[in-house]
């Protein structure tokens, strides 16, 4: 069952290591932004890049399904927080490109076998997880 649908369609710019820039424009104009090469890979940086909006949603999504674990536990999940790294990069086997992601699951003075637990099952919540696995770390001590 579909809750959600949205559109973003790029226009525009030129194309380089088989990304485009230009601008992106969602649907229905929430999102409207130019899209830039990084710097590392030849442009300017002056904008954000697709790696750096996935990294966000991505990160914003296993945030969202780890605090529901953690509510649904009776926990508070106001101190979970969730960075992102997303690598850009080729790809051995068909020398096409490829993204790994890495996630950091920080939640300040959890129960580290309660946090393993819920992390596991955002895992399983989240739709990015499903679509892109990551490789997760978790630091119960506070700030990584």
């Amino acid at each position: 069952m579909t809750l959600y649908v949205t559109s973003v369609t790029v226009t525009g710019g030129s194309s380089a290591h088989g990304r485009a820039t230009g601008r992106a424009v969602s649907a229905d104009g929430a999102l409207d932004l130019e899209l830039r090469l990084p710097r590392e890979l030849g442009g300017d940086s002056g904008g954000p890049n697709p790696e750096q909006l996935f990294a966000a949603a991505y990160a914003a999504c296993f945030q969202a399904a780890l605090s529901l674990a953690a509510r649904r536990h009776h926990l508070d999940p106001s101190s979970i927080s969730v960075a992102a790294t997303v690598a850009f990069g080729r790809d051995p086997a068909d020398d096409g490109y490829q993204v790994g992601v890495d996630l950091v699951v920080t939640w300040p003075d959890a129960d580290p076998d309660v946090a393993a637990r819920l992390v596991a099952r955002a895992e399983t919540l989240c739709p990015y997880t499903k679509m892109s696995p990551a490789t997760i770390s978790l630091a119960v001590d506070g700030p990584v």
